[in-house]
């Protein structure tokens, strides 16, 4: 498995709250455990405690991903650090049993947690896969949807550093909006230009008497 599929976790688990919608998709120990993926054995440790413990670290996650939109670098780096001294992992080499065109082991890196309990090994995924993201291509490439209200994280791999929207639904929706946005504008100053001229108009005197 790739360090960068890891950084996944984190976006998959901030994006499961819409604070402006007042949505919140983490209820249930079962939506806790659709966050682990294909990882079961991981997920089968989740309990219903796991809730509000992974609600917090949602929080912290969300906290990293509003300072890089803001452009606070330094704050960002920081509120990730703590996460990463808190939920520590080990790199392990790992082949997975998979083998290449040459019968070899398919070697790399693997992220080998050591948890307490379902948020540790989560979090300590999720932070560490976030941190390879922002060391690897720049803390601008975290960021909140442009596209209002929604708000939810994305990491952005645009060759040109562009990605403004979490999603084609909400860069279409955006697109529109101020599509629509433009038009009223325009039809405002076309009104207002044809409200002036007609007060421009000379007044003709009468020629009754």
């Amino acid at each position: 498995m790739e360090l960068a599929y890891y950084s996944d976790y984190a976006v998959r688990l901030v994006n499961t709250e819409e604070p402006a919608r007042d949505k919140d998709s983490l209820t249930t120990v079962e939506s806790v455990r659709e966050l682990f993926g294909a990882n079961a054995q991981a997920a089968r440790r989740a309990t219903d405690a796991d809730v509000t413990r992974f609600r917090s670290v949602r929080a912290r996650l969300r906290a990293v991903f509003e300072a890089a939109d803001d452009g606070e670098e330094t704050l960002a780096v920081d509120l990730l650090n703590s996460l990463l001294l808190e939920f520590p992992v080990s790199p392990q080499i790992s082949g997975h049993d998979t083998r290449d065109e040459d019968g070899k082991p398919d070697w790399h890196m693997h992220l080998a947690d050591h948890p307490s309990n379902a948020t540790a090994g989560f979090a300590a995924i999720a932070a560490m896969g976030l941190a390879f993201h922002l060391t690897s291509h720049g803390v601008d490439r975290l960021g909140l949807c442009e596209a209002a209200p929604c708000r939810n994280a994305y990491l952005d791999t645009s060759t040109n550093r562009s990605r403004r929207y979490c999603s084609d639904r909400c860069a279409t929706r955006a697109n529109v909006a101020a599509y629509r946005a433009r038009k009223r504008l325009e039809t405002d100053r076309s009104g207002e230009t044809r409200r002036t001229a007609d007060s421009a108009q000379p007044i003709t005197p009468s020629t009754d008497r």
